[in-house]
Order: C-alpha cells, then sequence, then structure tokens
C-alpha cells in the first residue's frame, strides 16, 4: 500500500511545527507585489516570481539538526501512506530537502507528477503536482466563476522548484487576503477527471490508495477513497432550487456507482494495453526515432474515466500529465518461490466500458459490435532476476524474463435478451433481431482480429439439449453466425469454432469436465501461442498471435473454470519458457497451482459480483468435485444473491453505469435518466443515422490488415543518454530518497507458495519444498492426523512380538472404517505426503483379483469394489491378541457383575479381584441388599428430623443457639423472594 519517503513525502516536508527562516526582504517584495495589483479575480502572472529565482540561495548548507531527522510518518502497515498527505508552506527546507535541491535544475528526463494538493480562494481553486523526486512542482488555475456548464481552466507550463511554489503560494495567499486568503481544500493521490450533470463541473479525486501489483519497476494501485469537489463558489448557487434537487438525484446516483471497489491505475505502466503491445509499442517509438512513445496511447476500451478526461482534453495542452486513466475490472499478483528464484504471478483482468452493465440488462451485442461483459485477462509471469523491462547492456525492452498470455471472454455476439421480471431466475431468451448476415457478430470479430490477430479460438460451452430450449436456441443460432463468417475468411485464418455443454457434462457420471478442458487447453496454446519478450527469436523471443474467447450465457462460473484450465497450461509453458519447469504442464494439488487456482477464483468472483452481483455459483471445488457438501451449500447462498440482485439493485446499477461512463449525458428539453423506460438507444446507433452510415460489406467484413503476423520491432541502439530519459522506474520502485522498512515493502508482503506448505511435524516432516510436488490440503492432513476408529487386516502375532515392538503393536490399533479405492483411484507415488493404501491379509482369506482399468473407474465400479471388499473383510476377520483380550474383557464384565450384592458375597469378591475393585460400586451395590428392619429404622429417624425441620417459630430471625444456620437460611430465602431484610422482625 502507500507510502512515499522518509518523511511522508510532501506533507512532512513542508511541516509548519518545523522551524521557518524568514524570506528575505527583497525577495518577499518581489513575489509579492504582482499579485497584490493583479487582483483575485486576474490570472497571476508568473513572471516576477520567474525573475527572483536567482536570488533565493538554494544551496546553502545547515547543520544536520537531529531533531529534523528523527521526524519519521507515523508506523503504519505498509510502506507508503494510503492517504494522500498535504503540501503545507514553509520557508526553510529541511536537510533531506537540501539533499534534494543540488537536483532540482538538473534534467531529470520523465517527470510525472504522483501527488497534488488542492487550495481554494474566493474565486479559483489552484491544483499543485509534485513529482515522485520532490523535485519539481507545477500548478493548475481553476476558474470557480465561470459560466454554469463551463470548464475555465489554466494550465501553467513552469516547473517550479520548492522554494519558488512556495513564494508562488503565498503571494497567492496575499493577494486574496481581503477575500479569506487561500485555503487547503485536500490532498490526492490522482485527478481522474471532470463531470457535470445539470449545471457546474465537479472534479473527481482519488484521496487514498493502495499498491497491489508491481510491473517491470512500475506500482500498480487500487483505489480505496474518492472525493467529488464542486467547482462552484460555496457560498452562493445560481442554480434554481428545482434544479438543485435534480443535480442532487444525479449526484447520488453517481454514488451507487462504488469506486472504491476494482478500479485501478498506475503512473507509468499503461495497464490499458498487453504486455506484448507496450513493449512492441516502445521499440516502435526508438525505431521511428522517437526517445518515447506517446505517453497518452491508450485504450479507449478499458479507460472506464474516458467520459471524464474528455472536458481534460479540450481545455489542457497535456491533459495525461495531470490526468490519469483508470481501469475496472481485477489485479492480483502473487510470489512463486522455487528454491530462491522468485517468479512473479499476475493477474489483470480489463473490462470493457462499452455494452457495460448488469447481467439481464446487458446481453448479446449491440450494433457497434461490442458485446456483454467483455473482459480481457491477462496473466503476467516473470522471474525477477532484473526488475525492469531492459535487459543487461541496457539493451532496452529485451528483458528475456517476462511472458504474457491473454484471453478474452464476452457474451454471444447476437441481438438477443433476458427481460427479468422478478418471477423466475431463469427468464426466457428471446432473439430480438435475426440477421441473416451476422453484421454484429462480423463488427465484434473484426475487432477481435485487430486486437488479438488471427486465429480466433471460440470456445462455446452453452447447453445443447434442454426440455424447454433456452441456451440451446443460442448455440444453433451462434454456430450457424460462425459457419456463415468462415466462408470469406482465409482457410488458414478462420475462426475456430468448438461448443460443448459443458453443465451437461458435469452432471454426467461417465465424463471427465477437467480433464476434457485440459485436452481443449492443449489444443488452444499451441494455435495462440504466448508472448515472451526477449533479443530475437533465436534467443527465445515469440509472439502471441490470436485469442482464445471462451463464453457460456452469463460468462460467468463455466467461462471462469473453463478459462482457468487454460490459463493453468499456459502457465506451464511459461513456466517452460523461462527455464523454471522440464516440461510444460504442472500438476493439480501443487503450491504453484492451488496459489494460481486462489488467484483465478477470486478472479472470477469479482467479475460475477460486477456483472451478476454475487460470487461464483460454481468455482472450481464444483467442477473437480471436491468438498461438495461445503460447495453445495455455498452455491445455493450464492444463487439466492444473484437472484436478489438481478431483481432488485441491477436498474440502479445500470443507471450509475451510464451516468459514469457518459452513455447518458443531461441537455435541456431531454427526458431525466430516471424518466427513461429502457437505455437501448444509450447504448446504440440512432436509427435516424442509420441511413448516412456507410453500409458494411457482408462479405468483405474483416479487415486484411488485421489478419497478418503480429512482428516486434528490432532492438534499439544503445541510448546515448541515461536511463531515467526513458524509463523513471528507478526511483518509483527501489525510493533512494526513502526510509524503508522490509516487512512494510509490497514485494516483502505480497501473497506467496510459501503460505501452502505443509504444517511442519518433528515425528514425520516431508523435507519436499518444490511448489510443483502435488500435496494434500492442510485441512486433510490434520483430518488424517486424527485418530479414528477402523479395523486394519493383517496377520496375527503372538504376544512375543507384541510386547517386543511396541511400536508396531501401536499402529496396529490404527484402523480404517473407510475401504481404499482401487489404485486406478490412488494418487501416483510422486504425491510426497500423500501414503500409499496398504493392507495385510491373513492366509485363509482369498480375495478375488481387481485388475484396475487404464481409465478412471466409474462410480458404479468404484460402489461394487466397496461393496465386494466389506463383504470380504466380514467373511475374513482377523484381529489381533490384544484386540481379542480386550474385545473379551468388554464382552464378559456386565455378566460378572450381580446385581444384588453383599461384600460378603463370595462371587462378587472374586470378580472385584479378576477386574480391578471399583469401591463405588460395592456401596451402591451394598446398599441395594439391606434389610427391612434397617431401613424402618431409618425411616423413622428421618421423620422425627424432618418434623424437627417443620417446626420453626414465625420469627425467621429469632435465632437459638441450636439452630442458627436454620434461621439464617430462611431469612435468606424470604430475602431472595423479594422481601427487605431490614423489614423483617429480629428476636435474639
Amino acid at each position: 500500500m502507500e507510502s512515499f519517503d522518509d518523511v511522508n513525502l510532501i506533507g512532512s516536508v513542508f511541516d509548519p511545527s518545523l522551524p521557518h527562516d524568514p524570506l528575505p526582504p527583497n525577495d518577499a517584495k518581489t513575489t509579492r507585489t504582482p499579485v497584490e495589483s493583479a487582483g483575485p479575480g486576474t490570472p497571476t502572472s508568473s513572471q516576477p516570481i520567474n525573475a527572483g529565482r536567482n536570488q533565493i540561495d538554494d544551496s546553502s548548507e545547515q547543520a544536520a539538526d537531529p531533531s529534523v531527522l528523527s521526524e519519521f510518518p507515523p508506523e503504519e502497515e505498509d510502506e507508503e501512506p494510503r492517504v494522500a498527505t498535504s503540501f503545507e508552506r514553509e520557508s526553510s527546507p529541511t536537510l533531506a530537502q537540501k539533499h534534494r535541491a543540488g537536483l532540482e535544475m538538473e534534467d531529470e528526463g520523465i517527470n510525472r507528477m504522483h501527488k497534488f494538493t488542492l487550495y481554494e480562494t474566493a474565486t479559483r481553486f489552484y491544483m499543485v503536482g509534485i513529482n515522485l523526486a520532490e523535485t519539481r512542482f507545477r500548478i493548475l488555475k481553476i476558474d470557480r466563476t465561470s459560466e454554469s456548464g463551463e470548464l475555465s481552466i489554466i494550465e501553467d507550463d513552469m516547473v517550479y522548484t520548492r522554494r519558488e511554489m512556495v513564494q508562488l503560494l503565498d503571494a497567492i495567499d496575499d493577494g486574496n487576503m481581503s477575500s479569506g486568503g487561500l485555503r487547503q481544500k485536500c490532498s490526492a493521490w490522482a485527478l481522474l477527471g471532470f463531470i457535470r450533470f445539470t449545471g457546474a463541473y465537479y472534479m473527481l479525486l482519488v484521496t487514498k490508495r493502495s499498491q497491489v501489483a508491481v510491473i517491470g519497476g512500475h506500482n500498480v494501485y487500487q483505489i480505496d477513497e474518492t472525493e467529488l469537489v464542486s467547482l462552484t463558489m460555496s457560498e452562493t448557487s445560481r442554480l434554481k432550487p428545482e434544479k438543485n434537487s435534480e443535480e442532487e438525484r444525479y449526484k447520488a446516483i453517481l454514488n451507487n456507482l462504488d469506486l472504491t471497489r476494482s478500479f485501478y491505475f498506475s503512473y507509468s505502466y499503461d495497464i490499458t494495453q498487453t504486455l506484448q503491445h507496450n513493449i512492441c509499442r516502445e521499440r516502435k517509438a526508438f525505431q521511428d526515432g522517437n526517445p518515447r512513445s506517446t505517453p497518452w496511447d491508450y485504450n479507449t476500451m478499458f479507460v472506464w474515466n474516458h467520459h471524464l478526461l474528455s472536458p481534460a482534453v479540450g481545455v489542457l495542452k497535456n491533459p495525461y500529465e495531470w490526468c490519469l486513466p483508470i481501469i475496472h475490472g481485477y489485479v492480483d499478483q502473487s510470489k512463486l518461490v522455487v528454491f530462491g528464484r522468485l517468479v512473479y504471478i499476475s493477474v489483470f483482468a480489463r473490462r470493457s466500458r462499452f455494452f457495460a452493465g448488469a447481467r439481464f440488462l446487458k446481453r448479446g451485442a449491440n450494433d457497434l459490435g461490442y458485446v456483454a461483459n467483455d473482459v480481457e485477462t491477462e496473466q503476467i509471469v516473470s522471474e525477477q532476476i532484473t526488475t525492469s523491462f531492459h535487459s543487461a547492456g541496457p539493451t532496452l525492452y529485451a528483458n528475456p524474463n517476462y511472458t504474457s498470455y491473454v484471453q478474452h471472454r464476452g457474451s454471444i455476439p447476437l441481438y438477443w435478451t433476458q427481460e427479468s421480471t422478478g418471477v423466475t431466475p431463469k427468464p426466457d431468451i428471446k432473439l430480438n433481431l435475426v440477421d441473416p448476415y451476422y453484421s454484429a457478430a462480423a463488427l465484434h470479430f473484426d475487432n477481435l482480429f485487430q486486437r488479438y490477430g488471427a486465429p480466433v479460438y471460440i470456445l462455446n460451452l452453452v447447453k445443447s439439449r434442454e426440455r424447454t430450449p433456452r441456451e440451446s436456441t443460442l448455440l444453433h443460432e451462434f454456430t450457424t453466425a460462425v459457419t456463415y463468417l468462415n466462408q470469406f475468411l482465409p482457410t488458414n485464418k478462420k475462426l475456430i469454432y468448438k461448443a460443448w455443454d459443458m453443465s451437461r457434462a458435469a452432471k454426467s457420471r461417465d465424463q471427465n469436465v477437467i480433464q476434457t478442458l485440459e485436452d481443449l487447453a492443449g489444443d488452444i496454446i499451441p494455435k495462440t501461442g504466448f508472448f515472451k519478450n526477449g533479443y530475437d527469436v533465436e534467443s527465445g523471443l515469440r509472439l502471441q498471435n490470436g485469442v482464445a474467447r471462451t463464453n457460456c450465457i452469463d460468462c460467468l462460473d463455466r467461462t471462469n473454470a473453463a478459462q482457468f484450465v487454460i490459463g493453468k497450461r499456459a502457465l506451464g509453458y511459461q513456466l517452460h519458457a523461462l527455464g523454471i519447469i522440464d516440461g510444460t504442464t504442472v500438476e493439480y494439488d501443487t503450491d504453484a497451482v492451488n496459489m494460481f487456482t486462489n488467484m483465478w477464483h477470486d478472479h472470477g468472483d469479482t467479475i460475477a459480483i460486477q456483472y451478476g452481483g454475487s460470487h461464483l455459483v460454481n468455482t472450481m471445488a464444483t467442477y473437480r468435485k471436491i468438498n461438495q457438501w461445503s460447495s453445495q451449500s455455498r452455491d445455493m447462498v450464492e444463487s439466492f444473491k444473484r437472484y436478489y440482485n438481478n431483481s432488485f439493485l441491477d436498474a440502479q446499477r445500470q443507471e450509475a453505469y451510464n451516468l459514469f461512463l457518459g452513455n447518458y449525458i443531461f441537455s435541456q428539453g431531454a427526458p431525466m435518466l430516471w424518466d427513461l423506460s429502457t437505455d437501448y438507444y444509450l447504448h446504440h446507433s440512432d436509427p435516424r443515422s442509420y441511413l448516412e452510415m456507410k453500409r458494411p460489406s457482408y462479405t468483405a467484413w474483416f479487415t486484411p490488415e488485421y489478419l497478418n503476423e503480429r512482428e516486434i520491432p528490432p532492438l534499439p541502439s544503445r541510448p546515448k543518454e541515461t536511463l531515467s530519459r526513458f524509463d523513471d522506474y528507478w526511483l518509483e520502485y527501489y525510493r533512494p530518497l526513502a526510509l524503508s522498512t522490509l516487512s512494510k515493502i509490497f514485494s516483502y508482503k505480497m501473497n506467496s507458495t510459501f503460505r501452502y506448505l505443509p504444517p511442519m511435524r518433528v515425528e514425520k516432516y516431508d523435507p519436499e519444498l518444490s511448489p510443483f510436488v502435488p500435496r494434500i490440503s492442510t485441512d486433510q492432513a490434520q483430518r488424517e492426523r486424527r485418530p479414528q476408529r477402523s479395523v486394519k487386516i493383517q496377520e496375527p502375532s503372538n504376544s512375543r512380538s507384541r510386547h517386543s515392538n511396541p511400536t508396531a503393536a501401536a499402529s496396529a490399533s490404527r484402523h480404517a472404517w473407510v475401504p481404499q479405492p482401487p489404485s486406478s483411484l490412488k494418487s501416483r507415488p510422486t504425491a510426497g505426503i500423500i501414503k500409499e493404501p496398504h493392507f495385510e491379509l491373513s492366509q485363509g482369506a482369498r480375495i478375488p483379483p481387481i485388475n484396475p482399468p487404464p481409465t478412471s473407474p466409474s462410480k458404479a465400479q468404484i460402489a461394487q469394489w466397496t461393496l465386494g471388499q466389506l463383504v470380504t473383510d466380514s467373511l475374513n476377520p482377523s484381529v489381533t491378541a490384544t484386540e481379542a483380550e480386550e474385545y473379551e474383557r468388554y464382552i464378559n464384565h456386565p455378566l460378572k457383575v450381580p446385581l444384588v450384592v453383599t461384600s460378603e458375597d463370595e462371587m462378587t469378591a472374586n470378580s472385584l479381584r479378576e477386574h480391578n475393585p471399583d469401591s463405588d460400586l460395592l456401596e451402591y451395590a451394598n446398599k441395594c441388599n439391606v434389610e427391612e428392619a434397617v431401613l424402618e429404622a431409618n425411616a423413622e429417624e428421618n421423620m422425627t428430623d424432618y418434623a424437627e425441620f417443620l417446626n420453626v417459630s414465625p420469627g425467621g430471625l429469632t435465632v437459638l443457639p441450636e439452630d442458627y444456620e436454620k434461621k439464617r437460611y430462611k431469612r435468606y430465602r424470604q430475602w431472595l423472594r423479594g422481601k427487605s431484610l431490614f423489614k423483617q422482625r429480629f428476636d435474639v
């Protein structure tokens, strides 16, 4: 999570509590006079401040002040503070600031602003930006008095030093002293853009963040908190009361979109593009003679604040130096430890902003070819030998330790809908438009060719046979669409189509879902390939050409399981390319795959919540048929949650999506967002523009250039300048001016395979630490260590061997009620801590041989073998002498103890001597054999005592020496019943 250097970056650097050195009089006069003459409503001139630069002594040295050096940020769990600290104005820099001052006038290459502080006066906002090294400052001026609906922003091109920025803010404060001066509004980590509803604009700021990944030394952050700042004057408002109510309602709708969940940004890495695209783009820029690529070459399909960035793009010269794009989806990173070698596994899921919405409200495709629930998932596997994308030399963007693989999911690209009335959890599917030329599907697949190349492998997992046709209707129509489109494609570039009813296979007893998916994955990866960076093809450089497109009806449960298996197979290829493993496959139940499974499970849950409103209903545990009882109950709960959200909450979420993404923009005379009966026309083309649109070709529906194989530009020549001119990963990752604690560094705290190691046991510890060895789960291992009641079949042994080997006798007492499965069901010998079952049969026992089938047996075969084994064990029992003696004692003990005994009973005495005398039992038995006269005498004595007990005087506290305890008890009893102790009569 967050922290910026040794002293909370800006906040502590400009701490007002630190000692101040007053500015020289001539400096103060030089900087303040122009601002005072300008007045509050006039743009501030920065030239007089620039003229005074040479008069400021930034190189003066002071002795080290221990009190200043000892001021560190408060203890936090993370290396960086999650909440942005403020830029406080002060005049005298600390020793650490003076150390940085020597670099302020040097050309540092890339200078991105990593933190912002917002100040306000009566008529303006001032946004101060600072770079990561705290050496360069810039300022943005926003007018609060502009007309409603206009955005007035002045971008100051000047780059200031720290001292100059302090003087500029002081001058602004003095110039606006009559109207309240300069006040700090808030501090932020990022500016997401500007948005308006019915009146003035708002500014959206990120005030809290947390680090979730690091790629090539560039950090990726998740948004944890935002703030919406109105750009109008707070004292007065020119909006009418009825407009204010509408404005507040729009703000409430926007608040329904939780920006603190699954929204991500990065300062220096383009997370809207794949790793392959970013590497190729940087190499292409060097090939064209540009030392840096265009910094705003973002994939707008995944820029979710594109609507908010549009006003900034129109008024700012360098909008992306101030504003950052964000993606919506999922980002996770874990660490694979292979005997000291660190391998980072990162999963990036990018959700498209086109045709985005809730489950039943966004189905199929629109007329532009964009499909619902369009998500691009990229897994990056990199060995951390070196951090950056550059290899030794330095050879720019040629690090051979980075690999990636990209998949795609999206709704079936046809015109179909499902109307959720809340009555049934599975509404009927309707094909709204039957297009014989499948124009929407053609546009969709042409877009996939543009993004990923060819071939496109389509894995369709919808149901094929149903009592009431629902999904099967789309299956036949989608198959026809692919067949039609394929007839116009070149032979080696055709769409590869595979339809498989995964739901039916999961319920079938004779089909193995996971094995079928493994076979499909083994066919997909060689066709699409994967990306591996490097110098050239001879050194292992390869590109991914094509993509696997997976879909079911919702693109959630079945799709996520299938994508996981494909990603697992790709993981094997990536690890093999990095030289980590010998083969190209990794086994289930290994530490590496368990960690990878958890990442994909979280990935599926996040995507399911965003689209369906609940977590995954069917997980990998469901399809692997492990933990079926707990999995079934969880699946039922998630099904109900999804039904509830789809029925009652999807409409609110859809309104928030339409407002934030700019699908709906308020205009005079148009209906309000909440008055629309449908949002169909917000996501489709205007029917009135159909006549003006160019009609696409029904045969040449694809772009031939998109079918060409991807090529990576040659390696850039060795740069003549320093690396910081091209990539600023060093400052961002290593933080040379920061005081870092190892336990707070993100790379140290990252989830790793150490978490999946089996528990250490002194008596039996498995020294195998490889993350590629199959293991049983910790819960299962603990269950196996518990003593269980069972029977173990073995040959009888004599008492001598029993006493001579106590360990064997102890192990012989362990039992196994559950019979072991046939050998075909057993784990392979390489299972590490998994034991092979062991049987020891008596000589007289004859068990017919059971030859294991070459394939996994069915459930019927397992049941038949279990029954046969149980019958065999019952007909041929064999126990040890110790167990036989214990059982004989248990059987004979009740028969040798008479119900009525006396201490003189010879038989009882003999029995007690044989079976350990029990005094309590003897006393109880003797009480049952007394003479009747004794009982009558005891009864008379007891009656006398009882009569004396009842003969108690009314005065409860009249205590006599002989009945002191009795009187005390009675008074206590009356007190418990509620009678006051002080109101009772005392007679002593």
